[in-house]
């Protein structure tokens, strides 16, 4: 795989599973407030994704790692950029689950048909899908607005198939408001779990003239008001 990250310890990132994370180039979104925009072009290195690991990760030697920390770490977060884009992904996790590791794989939901195998084959034990806003803005943030149909196809797949299963938020607008926030909670509606995160504008983005306007940055009341709103349709939602 192409990865521009490796991060050896994490008590935050697989719920209940102290994991290491690996950080995979490239995506196919472009949204304006991302947080790893080096991963996103494709150049990132361990610095540029903020994780704390090898000075160049590598494949082999994240897996020597995982063999020698057998029994002390438990699962795998595997992230990015987008993680399905890799042509060698499925044979990554099948090595790590044979080693024993747990996975957590993290997606923005344009590669169903590859989320599919891995619940059928039982390759991922938690996958965290993003939710970028409802359907009507997905094109503001999609290289290719065509995907949009993997994306519904990916959240109805996940509340059917995945063992355990979130879906997330980055709020700023203008791709959340109170009216976006009740169309996406009908597009997951009874979903297991939804988590809305507030975005930050203290660290590189991928478009820092949207950082620099300060209507796009969302208080803690706003974050409230937008739980609201989505609530009668996901009851476990809470702000990260």
């Amino acid at each position: 795989m192409y990865i521009g990250g490796f991060q050896k310890n994490s008590l935050i990132d697989f719920p209940g599973t102290i994991a290491c994370v690996v950080f995979t180039r490239g995506c196919n979104f472009t949204c304006p407030y991302c947080h790893n925009p080096d991963l996103v072009a494709g150049t990132a290195g361990p610095d540029g994704c903020g994780s704390s690991g090898f000075d160049n990760p590598d494949q082999e030697e994240i897996l020597k790692f995982l063999h020698k920390r057998k029994g002390i770490i438990e699962g795998i977060v595997v992230t990015g950029g987008e993680p399905t884009l890799q042509a060698d992904l499925t044979d990554f996790i099948k090595t790590v689950r044979q080693m024993g590791y747990k996975i957590k794989l993290d997606t923005n939901g344009t590669a169903p048909r590859i989320l599919d195998a891995f619940f059928d084959q039982g390759l991922v034990d938690y996958l965290a899908m993003d939710i970028k806003t409802d359907t009507d803005h997905y094109p503001m943030v999609m290289k290719n607005p065509t995907q949009l149909n993997r994306v519904i196809e990916s959240i109805a797949l996940i509340m059917k198939k995945a063992p355990a299963y979130e879906f997330r938020t980055t709020c700023a607008r203008p791709f959340v408001s109170a009216d976006i926030m009740e169309n996406i909670g009908k597009m997951i509606r009874g979903a297991a779990s939804y988590v809305l995160q507030p975005c930050y504008r203290n660290v590189d983005v991928l478009d820092p003239d949207f950082a620099a306007v300060d209507d796009h940055f969302l208080s803690i009341d706003d974050m409230e008001a937008l739980k609201a709103a989505v609530l009668p349709f996901v009851e476990n939602t809470r702000i990260r």
